[in-house]
């Protein structure tokens, strides 16, 4: 098996856009919808993530089954659980989820420096990636991630910690908000290369799918604006014309 980010670039070719398929817990139905969305969208899509929530109320043969099916459209699976804890919960977390057929997962880096890079090696060892938040999409992202704090002497905003811990940890990605333009740019061009920038708030939440493009987003992350629509197939399809324009 080649490695997560080699498998999502592949994926990617003739659409960046990840499918975020978050439904509120209380429509019914969901592993059905999710197939569905699966089956209708896979030509518009690289990868579909599944949010915490879901995962607590799905069972493991119906998480099973979606992700399988999504790999049988050549899609990847990421488990977005913003993974924060000691390195043997992380671990022993991390297995279930590949047991479960998930191709990456999404962490949270204020589990610390070491702890994010021993994640990331045992999971490289089977395959499997390690997405790292830096920014997130919502408004009130920018009272916690924009910080200024003093690391080693060193003056900086939180992200930027994050992004460093990113990169020397050699995370496959980080999530950057396509509603903080700004910060895409400044974190595409601190990695030149080195990860790939996953970027939601697509839509919704304001954010621009040809703009982020522009800036450095390799991987859109759209959700409610693609579950949401009367015509998901052809805001699918707009969302991948708008971010090759």
């Amino acid at each position: 098996m080649t490695k997560f980010s080699d498998r999502i670039k592949k994926s990617a070719k003739t659409s960046s856009i990840i499918l975020a398929n978050d439904y509120d817990p209380k429509i019914p139905n969901i592993e059905s919808k999710t197939l569905r969305n699966i089956k209708l969208l896979n030509n518009y899509l690289c990868g579909i993530k599944i949010n915490f929530h879901l995962l607590l109320q799905l069972d493991r043969n119906q998480i099973s089954k979606i992700n399988k099916n999504a790999h049988d459209y050549g899609l990847e699976c990421i488990a977005d659980i913003k993974l924060n804890d000691i390195g043997n919960t992380n671990f022993i977390t991390a297995e279930n989820l590949w047991n479960m057929g998930f191709d990456a997962v999404i962490v949270n880096p204020i589990m610390g420096k070491k702890n994010l890079k021993n994640l990331v090696e045992i999971s490289h060892k089977k395959n499997k990636g390690v997405i790292s938040l830096c920014h997130m999409s919502a408004p009130e992202a920018k009272l916690s991630y924009e910080l200024e704090i003093k690391h080693n002497s060193k003056k900086q905003q939180l992200y930027q910690l994050f992004l460093d811990w990113a990169l020397t940890s050699h995370a496959d990605g980080i999530i950057v908000g396509a509603t903080y333009p700004k910060i895409i740019s400044y974190c595409k061009n601190s990695v030149r290369g080195k990860l790939s920038l996953f970027s939601p708030g697509i839509g919704t939440q304001g954010g621009s799918a040809s703009k982020a493009k522009k800036l450095g987003s390799d991987y859109l992350i759209v959700g409610r604006t693609i579950l949401n629509s009367t015509n998901p197939v052809e805001t699918a399809k707009n969302l991948v014309t708008d971010s090759l324009i």
